[in-house]
């Protein structure tokens, strides 16, 4: 076949070196957008709001919460720790459990039953204080999500019972989002026949209403060591 001439032998050198660049290229690039260090795991702690009442898993709103994040970048995940009827009380009866070791931070959203049972504001105030308590001595960071008493029970109660999520907030020094149903509570189109728990597009449109304040949370959250 004889010897190759020069100029083959110095344009396949210059493919070569191109070839060799645009892999550099390639692999700098995947090592610019993957997430520095492991994600950070939250667990969305709470109640039916949470649990995802009478929708598919993947429409609850630790699972709407997750997509939102990661859309914008965020390496989370977002475990669901909701269980459909619980108060604050059997939600610190299963909270050792419900938020394991190696959580980096939790959503918590509890109170709605307490309130529509009338639960005393008393009862409730001390069962997310002692939540708060255990979570800070675990070094836990909260986001708390806070509920809203309905006005038919009584200036009284509302007062007492809107009340406790930003004493105990300001308590602990943890973040607060004022009113987890903002801009859903009340709208039809928004709640399922039952006029009380989001539908999918509800789910959304709380997802939306609170994902600055996560944003914020999680930027002072560092991974957990477990």
């Amino acid at each position: 076949m004889g010897r190759p001439r020069p100029e083959r032998q110095g344009g396949r050198r210059v493919a070569a070196l191109l070839v060799l660049f645009a892999a550099l290229g390639s692999l700098n690039g995947s090592l610019a957008a993957a997430p520095a260090g492991r994600s950070l795991n939250l667990v969305a702690f709470g109640d039916s709001l949470t649990a995802g009442y009478r929708l598919p898993a993947d429409a609850a709103f630790p699972a709407a919460l997750e997509r939102a994040l990661r859309a914008r970048g965020h390496a989370v995940t977002v475990a669901n720790a909701g269980v459909s009827g619980d108060t604050t009380t059997a939600g610190l009866d299963r909270l050792e459990w419900s938020v394991p070791d190696g959580t980096d931070g939790v959503i918590l959203e509890l109170g709605g039953n307490d309130m529509l049972r009338g639960t005393d504001p008393a009862v409730t105030r001390k069962a997310l204080d002692t939540i708060l308590a255990r979570l800070q001595e675990r070094n836990i960071p909260v986001l708390l999500a806070g509920m809203r008493a309905s006005a038919n029970l009584g200036p009284d109660y509302v007062a007492r019972f809107d009340a406790i999520f930003p004493d105990l907030a300001q308590k602990y020094g943890v973040a607060l989002y004022p009113f987890f149903l903002q801009g859903v509570a009340g709208e039809r189109g928004l709640n399922l026949d039952d006029g009380m728990h989001p539908n999918a597009k509800g789910v959304e449109a709380v997802v939306a209403g609170i994902l600055p304040a996560v944003e914020r949370f999680l930027g002072k959250l560092k991974p957990s060591s477990q």
